[in-house]
């Protein structure tokens, strides 16, 4: 179905199957370039988080907004656990983040990991004075196993959980599609996909690369292909080159035939 325009739903917003990660990037200036062109090309979100090269990631996406825009971009960021334990930390770890993105509120805030220390349900709780602060109009979890993730929902008095970041990629499926896509797609959370294309490795992958040969897209583009054709999905791989930013934009649009993705789902069980 080429030309297909497809949203994903995230709270009461929709925002693009594709977004931008920006855990590890190398060269900040060469990645400004890609990620203006993403975010003015069809891309309309980007994630960060505090820990990401200690707030420089955040800086660096305060320096994209100012290029593009605040409006028309959703923005996700996430918080270390050991804030957690008091709301006075909460809300002054989340205002130096507002400080370096240089904006008054983000979308999306996650719980970047869960606090040991803490119950779910207290460190969910204590999270949730962001939404009353209005920093972050949304609340989410990341890196949750589904009974963790099943805690943070029932905890929630405010604000609900609309949104899981976990680990998810063609070449690390079983956990996720076995046990927290079928709960979040139940509750209607978004599970935003992160290592997506497993650091440009599942190019390599025979059995990715052969759905490649047979739908004549790249195989960097089936692996994201793949994992947003769940409704629920979105990916966020990180780019620092332009062209690299375009074969993403070229994951969205289409879809892989049912029968490829069978194909693609016997053979990694194969592999």
């Amino acid at each position: 179905m080429p030309g297909l325009i497809e949203r994903k739903q995230v709270g009461s917003d929709t925002i693009s199957p594709i977004g931008l990660g920006t855990y590890g990037i190398k060269n900040y200036s060469k990645a400004f370039e890609a990620y203006v062109y993403g975010l003015t090309n069809g891309i309309d979100h980007v994630d960060t988080a505090e820990m990401y090269d200690m707030g420089r990631a955040e800086e660096f996406v305060g320096e994209v907004l100012k290029q593009v825009g605040r409006d028309g971009v959703f923005i996700t960021t996430k918080m270390l656990p050991n804030r957690l334990d008091d709301r006075e930390k909460i809300v002054r770890a989340a205002q130096e983040s507002l400080r370096r993105i240089g904006v008054s509120y983000v979308d999306l805030y996650l719980i970047h990991w869960p606090n040991e220390r803490l119950s779910i349900t207290q460190q969910v709780q204590n999270f949730e004075v962001l939404v009353d602060k209005g920093l972050t109009r949304y609340i989410g979890v990341s890196n949750f196993s589904l009974s963790q993730l099943k805690e943070a929902v029932y905890a929630t008095k405010k604000a609900p959980i609309v949104a899981l970041q976990v680990h998810y990629s063609v070449l690390n499926r079983r956990e996720v599609e076995e046990q927290l896509l079928p709960y979040c797609a139940f509750q209607k959370i978004l599970l935003q996909a992160y290592t997506p294309i497993e650091r440009g490795s599942v190019k390599d992958n025979p059995c990715v690369r052969a759905v490649s040969e047979k739908t004549g897209r790249t195989p960097i583009q089936v692996a994201l292909n793949y994992l947003i054709s769940h409704e629920n999905v979105v990916a966020i791989p990180k780019a620092e080159r332009v062209e690299h930013v375009k074969e993403l934009i070229g994951a969205m649009g289409w879809r892989i035939p049912e029968a490829h993705i069978n194909y693609l789902r016997k053979c990694l069980e194969e592999h």
